[in-house]
């Protein structure tokens, strides 16, 4: 009985090579062969109606190899792109694709040819705007709120006992109850004037209470309104995928920074690129948008917004960029070996440097 599981294995692996090599042998190399491409600086760009860019010039590399006839098929955005290579509009795409559990469910991917990471982009913070932000913030404003009542409580029990026979230092209606919160207040700051002191039992007792409350009392609203005034910059905040959740997010529609967003359940909105996502960073209608490092290092550089938005030295994951084919492509099997030379050379390190 296992004989004949083990025979039908290597009949149904041989049938497998079999078919894969009938594939490859069956595929037409005279043909103009179509690249799906969306601009993607600085992978995929377009100068002078030519296209040019580090995907561009790894395709040239390995295209010495094979000497294929080829010509480009722009799509407008990466979700079209996508779409186009699985419904084989196109032949395969040297964009910058992420390769992703999602994605090699609907489409085939050769050996990296670039290690990336999903970068978070954000305007750069002024410690000076942010303090008078937090210092004016519901938090620093309820700290002193219950500060202040906490005073007023206690000078107001001790007026209570003084009203009536310590007139001359707390005297009666209003104006004793403010000569109680001054009392309140003095004693709890420890600057302790001498200006005024119960004289009773009762005023005593609350006084000597109020003492040792102040201690423990000013020690935490000190920490609390320090904590308020504290200056805390986003990079502290976000220490993980989870922690955007406190911040408006964007990212590129169908990119895989998106599919990230998507699996912690990120509330966050969409744009169709790079560009546009800058945009809305530059214009403060986003709090942090969510992409590709490179990429968005390079959008940022060539926008001239270096000194306005940076990106945060805590990336979300790493990323293999990769060719993308349609599902059981011939051509996988034929370009992957000599991309993986390619990547090997010397030529293609001082390509990789130029990007740098």
């Amino acid at each position: 009985m296992i004989k004949k599981y083990f025979l039908a294995f290597i009949f149904l692996f041989s049938s497998l090579n079999i078919n894969a090599q009938q594939a490859l042998d069956s595929l037409d190399l005279s043909k103009t062969f179509l690249i799906g491409v969306t601009t993607t600086p600085p992978f995929v760009m377009q100068e002078n109606g030519e296209y040019t860019g580090l995907s561009i010039d790894s395709w040239e590399l390995v295209n010495e190899g094979l000497d294929l006839d080829y010509e480009y098929k722009e799509y407008a955005t990466l979700k079209a792109l996508l779409n186009g290579i699985e419904n084989r509009e196109v032949d395969f795409s040297i964009n910058p694709v992420t390769v992703t559990n999602s994605r090699m469910q609907r489409m085939d991917f050769s050996q990296p040819y670039f290690i990336s990471h999903t970068g978070v982009a954000k305007r750069s913070e002024s410690q000076i705007f942010n303090y008078l932000g937090n210092l004016f913030s519901w938090n620093f404003i309820s700290a002193i709120l219950i500060l202040l009542a906490v005073i007023f409580i206690f000078g107001f029990l001790v007026w209570i006992f003084e009203r009536k026979k310590n007139v001359e230092e707390f005297g009666g209606g209003s104006r004793g109850i403010l000569q109680g919160f001054w009392w309140s207040a003095v004693t709890m700051t420890t600057v302790g004037y001498g200006d005024k002191s119960p004289k009773t039992i009762g005023g005593r007792v609350i006084a000597l209470v109020w003492m040792f409350m102040a201690i423990i009392i000013i020690s935490s609203l000190t920490a609390g309104i320090a904590s308020s005034l504290t200056v805390q910059s986003m990079n502290d905040e976000i220490n993980s995928v989870q922690d955007l959740s406190k911040f408006d997010v964007s990212s590129v529609e169908s990119s895989s920074a998106q599919e990230l967003l998507d699996l912690y359940n990120i509330d966050h909105t969409t744009v169709l690129d790079e560009k546009e996502g800058i945009d809305l960073l530059e214009n403060r209608e986003i709090k942090l948008f969510v992409y590709d490092e490179p990429i968005l290092r390079y959008e940022i550089k060539q926008s001239g917004l270096e000194g306005e938005i940076e990106i945060l030295p805590k990336t979300l994951k790493m990323d293999y960029y990769g060719y993308s084919f349609p599902r059981n492509s011939p051509l996988l099997k034929k370009i992957d070996p000599v991309l993986i030379g390619v990547m090997k050379t010397m030529e293609w390190n001082s390509i990789m440097s130029e990007y740098e």
